[in-house]
């Protein structure tokens, strides 16, 4: 396995907080933690930014990818609002987690709660030509559930 090293910088609101971090030995991403000072509630259908304390300086070619916590949408039907958030490797400012409750009950964020796990990937720059016509494929123009269904 190959890893990369992360910059990153505490903010005086996270100092007292862990560090992003993997739950298990081949997680994919690390844990979040909620930097509020005082406890958030998410009324059923709300949304809010919350800070995570922390600033990241990734290396070029790389973005991290805010993605939700499966524990938290199973249980309480909370979610990361725009997933996968992504950060790119220009961005200095704190990161932050956009929290939506889908579930039916208020959900309150406390201070140092996992949120969301966070997902360093490679991507892939694009230069864009226009043409006048795409080569043809089997599928076309078919979309939305153009593929068929097994139910």
């Amino acid at each position: 396995m190959n890893d990369i090293e992360i910059t990153l910088q505490r903010l005086p609101h996270g100092a007292d907080l862990a560090l992003p971090s993997a739950a298990t030995e081949f997680s994919a991403g690390a844990d979040l933690l909620a930097a509020v000072t005082e406890p958030v509630t998410l009324a059923p259908g709300g949304r809010a930014l919350i800070p995570t304390g922390i600033a990241i300086q990734l290396p070029a070619g790389f973005e991290a990818q805010v993605r939700p916590r499966s524990g938290l949408a199973l249980k309480h039907g909370v979610t990361v609002l725009n997933a996968p958030g992504t950060i790119d490797a220009d961005y200095r400012g704190e990161v932050g987690v956009i929290l939506i409750n889908h579930g039916q009950e208020p959900f309150a964020i406390t201070r140092g709660m996992r949120i969301a796990q966070m997902v360093i990937a490679p991507f892939q720059s694009a230069t864009w030509r226009e043409a006048k016509a795409l080569e043809e494929t089997g599928r076309g123009n078919g979309g939305f559930g153009s593929t068929g269904t097994d139910d």
